[in-house]
Formats: C-alpha cells, structure tokens, sequence
C-alpha cells in the first residue's frame, strides 16, 4: 500500500474564503486592486504581489482579530485529518497565505495542530504590517512567497506519493508535479486542460471518500 503525503492549501480550500482577499476588501488602502492586476497580467510574482498589498492593510490587530474570527472553516476538515492520520499519512498545510490567520482560524474552530507553512505576516506599526516569505525558493518558477512544489520534492525524495489538495492558482504549479489532485474552484479547469491525475471535489466530505481509493488502490499514478 503507498505511503502518502498530503500537502492542503488553506484559503479557499480549508478556509471557506480567501483570508488575504478578506482582509483587502475591508481594510485595504486605494491601489491594492492595481496590484493584484499587475499580478494577474504576470507582470510580478505572487511574492512580490502578497508583500504590497498587505502594506496597503491599514488595520488595527483588535479589528484584524474580529474579521480573521468571522472566518469559517470546511465543517468536514476535522474529520478529514481523522482519516489522513488513521493511514499514517503525513499531512501538511501549504499556504501562500498568512501564517497568523491560519494559526487563529485553526485554533479557534478546535482543528488539530498540523504542521503548517505559509507567509510570516508581522504588525510594524498601529495599523501596519509587513509579509516576509520564509519558505520562498529563488528558482520558484511562479515566484511565489511560499514553493509549494518544494514540499512535494521533499516527499518523493523520501519516496512518497503526493497528494495535493486545492483550489485556486497558488496550487496550479504543484499539481503538475503530484500524483494525484483533489480539485476545487478554478484547480479543476486547470488540471483538465493539462491533462493532470486529479479528482474534482466540493469539500471535504468528497475527499474523506476519495482517500480510500487511493489506499486501496494498487495503480502507480505518475505524470
């Protein structure tokens, strides 16, 4: 039986909206569109898109709090990580979001403590704050603040199959490099049109029954 490993995205995925998206549209000062649409175009990289839009937050920490706890989570993830962890599974979480909401929203819904990686938000000032990427990887090829397809080298290196599991382009570039895929939102249309091994699901509950098809499963999936 193939040993697995489970990278997840947060927002979106976990996280029933986008963390980053949420907290622009609230507290985020005039120009932050113009710079998702810069990032959009390809003209920057999500790393360099991530770090100025979240100088443009003019927020308090109380007020960051109170939208951060507003957010909801996948009501089926608890019971997901149940069935992950009974295989021996590794299981992380791989975010191109922001560690501190992650750590909140996971904290306060009573989720299991899973290792977890993403962006290092940090306040600098009253209502300012900073992105630092310590899991960016220069040869990125999305230059991305957090190399997700680095997590999944990792695991095939110890000989692992890699299962990623996501929604939006944060995630398009791994899921060429894992061996099976279970897709939300826009991930669906894009492993369709690359020809990627991949299961579309709308939560949670569709991933807890697609997990044991793949432990049963004697198939070697590769690209």
């Amino acid at each position: 039986m193939a040993a697995w490993s489970v990278l997840c995205d947060f927002d979106g995925t976990i996280s029933t909206s986008d963390v980053t998206d949420t907290l622009l549209e609230t507290f985020g000062k005039p120009g932050w569109r113009e710079i998702e649409a810069e990032w959009r175009a390809g003209r920057i990289g999500s790393r360099v898109c991530m770090r100025q839009q979240i100088a443009c937050l003019d927020v308090s920490k109380e007020e960051l709090d109170e939208a951060i706890d507003a957010i909801d989570v996948d009501g089926a993830f608890a019971a997901f990580v149940d069935a992950v962890c009974a295989r021996g599974w590794d299981l992380s979480i791989v975010s191109d979001g922001l560690d501190y909401a992650i750590e909140r929203i996971l904290r306060r819904h009573r989720l299991p403590a899973l290792p977890f990686y993403a962006n290092r938000l940090t306040q600098v000032g009253a209502r300012s704050w900073r992105l630092d990427s310590p899991h960016a990887d220069t040869a990125c090829c999305s230059a991305s603040g957090m190399c997700k397809c680095a997590f999944a080298h990792r695991a095939r290196a110890v000989g692992k199959k890699v299962l990623m599991i996501g929604d939006g382009r944060s995630d398009f570039c791994v899921a060429a490099r894992a061996d099976m895929v279970f897709a939300k939102g826009s991930l669906i249309t894009h492993c369709f049109d690359k020809c990627l091994h991949h299961v579309p699901i709308s939560g949670f509950d569709d991933a807890i029954l697609m997990i044991s098809t793949l432990a049963e499963s004697e198939l070697v999936l590769s690209i």
